[in-house]
């Protein structure tokens, strides 16, 4: 069966803008002469809401930084790296330290005002709930047979 799919320009550029902030994270870029790390997260959607969970073991809630700027959801900090001692032989050293950024550009408005941040066991909660313009609606079709019939819409990005 062959699939007819409408081509959108816009969403192509945003493909590619995801791409490249993908490669920019994981370049390592410094930050202030330190490297730079991703932090894992997970993101879904309800029909009201965008849920993110990130990992950040280790890393104080009041190092983190969030910020919402037209849909793009930033989240950074740095942890400090422990002082090398000359009297430690390290046999292995693993734990990150150094600065994380990570940028996700989320694909319907936000209200801003209803953000909710959590932060449990290493793990930083956010949800983003949708503004009203960005929530699916029923909408009615009156006709001249006296029933309507209901028609759902959505916005990109949204589920029905």
């Amino acid at each position: 069966m062959n699939v007819l799919t409408r081509w959108d320009p816009l969403q192509e550029v945003l493909d590619m803008r995801r791409a490249m902030d993908q490669i920019m994270q994981r370049t390592g870029q410094a930050t202030n002469g330190q490297p730079q790390f991703d932090i894992a997260m997970d993101i879904y959607e309800t029909p009201d809401s965008y849920e993110i969970e990130a990992a950040m073991p280790g890393i104080k809630p009041e190092d983190v930084d969030i910020t919402l700027n037209n849909n793009v959801l930033t989240i950074r900090g740095e942890t400090k790296v422990e002082e090398e001692k000359e009297d430690k032989n390290y046999h292995l050293r693993e734990r990150r330290a150094g600065a994380f950024i990570r940028s996700i550009t989320l694909p319907s408005s936000i209200n801003a005002d209803a953000i909710e941040a959590r932060y449990d066991n290493g793990v930083l909660k956010l949800r983003l709930p949708k503004a009203e313009e960005a929530k699916s609606k029923h909408i009615q079709i009156q006709h001249n047979g006296g029933t309507s019939k209901t028609v759902k819409t959505q916005t990109k990005g949204t589920s029905s």
